[in-house]
């Protein structure tokens, strides 16, 4: 796919290229002191006192702990479970139990250490199956946060009708962000003009909404600003709230302006990660290969508190069937409570742990039936007219069998694949390809994106330009550059006559979370009819004609200001007319749209070294209009990356609930070196949603590498491994397993 035109150069590149982009830790004020996090050394207990030497001068410090906090002792979230600060119970190790600030950053360690904890420990919970076995009850009277249940047909009755029935169960671990920049926050706060937060962050009015209640104050007094943000990856979506509230307390006490940065260290082990799941799948198939049944269970470990993790289950458990037809199909998806630190939102939002049991599930079955994974997939594929899981009708175009002969042709599949088999009956280096097949819906679930209710405004300056006014974010994305085009495109100017609001709640509305794949198909739907909007009066008061120009239209937004002081158009979101969910049953239209997926990896196993190397990997994607294909291009390569590292490199450890590989010297990563050649391509068959007809992308790239690359290990090496991240001594104990057995 070419792009119809020239791609735009990034909004904000100049400003970081030159330095003049301003982060968090850019910035100062007059008089500001910084503030560090005392934490608990136990996973679970309860606190019963903090002492402050008294040998100790703690003239200079501020020290705020929970009994400091004016308003409620949480984080307002789906449930207000996650305290600002410990008052007595304690729920994983490292939780914030107070607060200390200094105008000298290096007096901050040395003061905790002259600060002595009396605790009570307590049995904690690190396992999925202690928790659903409530071996400790650590979560109200159950240890589940929450439940989902999807039921297609009769899927009891299909079972015992089936003459094949098989059954599998897969792992994945946890995963870090590790984002570019660490998470940092400056507030400034007193009892008159309220509160001010400047941070690195993806979502402005998350943050204001947990501050409101914090410090008792309403909206007006409550200020978010993000600063440049250095990447997120979900890392920023609930986190900042917590880091935010803290700046603000130490800054509402000391009457002064607080920063907080975490090094890299603090922040990879106290801040929320990707949930390690569990996958059981049992599937029952006729002589031909055809899916009749299929039952599974997803539970996610959600860590000490609820946080997004309702949100996350639910994306996962509508994925987990992924892209075929099949009349009876359950699933039943569960998370459950553990001492560890709470685990969050990260890119792919569930679907990514689902989607990698499903994929190689689906390998498993082919080869047990005696079918090549390809043809077992082709026959079960799901087409236009037939339904999901949820019961929903895809009424747009799917053909998966295009996606996938595209890059079995482009990865000159066929002959490589016969090379492979030659070479691997004399080589240690076994040679494979793996695919997976797969679909991520765009925006929030169901009815979210209504109960969101985003608004967007653009307003026109006193010098004839458009300033587009969002919460969305940019952190790295290329949110500012696509808004700019999608805003140029609906009003026929320059992209450079667009003006991009930095998010700030003082100044621009709520146009929901930069999340869930929805920014450019969601609100930039919204920032193109805002701008239809105010093309519109132009028109209609005649300060423009249909067939303008530029200079003609910049003209006219100069006279309507001169004559109306101001012209501004706000858009809210509709629902579409087709979209309808049943949130009790778990039923209808999970999302307006999707978008499909065929991703193929190539990788070399070293059978002496144990190492897994992808070497080739090849994403097609139907995603709609393509809006700016170099920045949709970098988004399935920056996807496919991390989806590298969560398959064979990216393993957190942890040893009595604390991660204790928390540095970039043990958390290992791939590098430029490590990355394969990442061949990209597009679809474009549909365009009903988003400006231009473009659907969200950002997510998706994440949900196909890991399940691709392990299927090309089990291709090159025949063993089938359950389990990821898949690091050497795992492939290890495996092939060594294989040979025992």
């Amino acid at each position: 796919m070419n792009a119809s035109k020239k791609d735009s150069l990034r909004k904000e590149g100049i400003s970081k290229i030159t330095g003049s982009a301003k982060y968090i830790d850019d910035m100062n004020f007059p008089e500001m002191i910084h503030g560090i996090t005392l934490r608990s050394p136990v996973p679970r207990g309860v606190l019963k006192n903090i002492n402050f030497s008294k040998n100790y001068d703690w003239d200079d410090f501020t020290i705020v702990t929970a009994k400091d906090i004016p308003g409620k002792n949480y984080i307002t979230m789906i449930e207000n479970d996650w305290p600002v600060l410990v008052e007595s119970k304690i729920n994983h190790h490292g939780e914030a139990l107070a607060l200390v600030a200094h105008p000298e950053k290096l007096m901050l360690n040395d003061a905790l250490k002259h600060i002595e904890l009396e605790i009570e420990e307590l049995p904690p919970l690190y396992d999925i199956d202690d928790s659903l076995n409530r071996k400790e009850i650590i979560w109200r009277d159950d240890n589940t946060f929450k439940t989902y249940t999807i039921n297609k047909g009769d899927v009891d009755s299909a079972f015992q009708e089936s003459k094949h029935t098989f059954e599998a169960e897969y792992f994945t671990g946890a995963q870090e962000q590790l984002y570019i920049e660490n998470n940092g926050m400056i507030s400034i706060a007193n009892k008159d003009e309220g509160v001010t937060v400047w941070g690195s962050l993806q979502c402005p009015y998350y943050i204001h909404s947990a501050l409101m209640p914090i410090f008792d104050l309403p909206a007006d007094k409550v200020r978010v600003v993000q600063a440049e943000t250095g990447g997120g990856f979900g890392g920023k979506e609930e986190f900042p709230s917590l880091l935010a509230a803290h700046t603000a307390l130490l800054a509402l006490k000391s009457n002064k302006p607080v920063k907080m940065i975490y090094s890299r260290s603090e922040d990879m082990a106290n801040t929320t990660k990707r949930h390690p799941s569990r996958s059981r799948h049992r599937m029952s198939v006729d002589d031909d290969g055809k899916i009749l049944a299929w039952d599974i269970e997803f539970i996610l470990d959600g860590g000490a508190y609820f946080t997004l993790s309702s949100v996350v289950l639910s994306r996962g458990c509508i994925h987990a069937p992924g892209p075929y037809f099949c009349e009876n199909v359950r699933v039943n998806a569960t998370t459950v409570a553990t001492n560890k630190f709470p685990y969050g939102a990260f890119r792919g939002f569930g679907a990514p742990q689902s989607i990698f049991a499903t994929e190689r599930f689906m390998d498993f079955v082919a080869k047990q039936i005696h079918l090549d994974p390809i043809e077992f997939r082709k026959k079960n594929f799901i087409k236009k007219g037939q339904t999901t899981a949820t019961g929903q009708t895809i009424n747009e175009k799917v053909d998966f069998d295009l996606l996938i002969n595209s890059v079995l042709e482009k990865s000159d599949f066929h002959k490589k694949r016969e090379l492979f088999k030659l070479e691997n009956k004399t080589s240690h280096i076994k040679k494979g390809f793996g695919l997976a097949t797969f679909i991520h819906g765009a925006g929030f679930t169901g009815s979210g994106e209504a109960y969101l209710a985003s608004v967007v405004g653009v307003q026109g300056t006193k010098e004839g330009k458009i300033e587009i006014l969002a919460s969305s974010t940019e952190m790295g994305q290329g949110k500012n550059t696509i808004f700019s085009t999608i805003a140029a495109d609906a009003l026929n100017i320059d992209e450079t006559d667009i003006i991009i609001a930095n998010p700030d709640t003082a100044k621009v509305p709520d146009s929901g979370p930069t999340v869930a794949s929805r920014t450019c198909m969601v609100v930039g739907e919204l920032v193109k009819s805002a701008c239809l909007s105010l093309k519109q009066t132009l028109i209609g008061e005649k300060f423009i004609t249909e067939n303008y120009n530029r200079e003609q239209f910049t003209n006219a937004v100069k006279s309507y200001i001169e004559k109306h002081d101001k012209i501004k158009m706000l858009a809210n979101y509709k629902q579409p007319p087709n979209v309808h969910w049943d949130e009790e049953n778990y039923q209808g239209e999970a999302y307006a749209t999707y978008a499909w997926a065929a991703y193929l990896a190539e990788v070399e196993v070293n059978t002496e070294t144990y190492e897994t190397k992808v070497t080739n990997f090849y994403a097609n994607q139907e995603i709609g209009k393509v809006l700016n294909q170099t920045l949709a291009a970098g988004q399935i390569e920056g996807g496919v990356a991390q989806g590298v590292g969560y398959a064979i490199y990216e393993k957190v450890k942890y040893d009595n609930g604390v991660m204790i590989n928390n540095q970039m010297t043990n958390y290992i990563m791939p590098t430029a070196t490590d990355v394969p050649n990442i061949h990209v391509f597009f679809e474009e068959w549909n365009q009903s949603y988003g400006p231009g007809g473009a659907k969200g992308i950002g997510e998706l790239p994440m949900d196909g590498p890991a399940p691709a690359i392990l299927n090309a290990v089990e291709d090159a090496t025949h063993i089938h491994i359950n389990s990821i991240p898949m690091l050497p001594e795992d492939l290890m104990d495996h092939m060594e397993n294989h040979l025992e057995k």
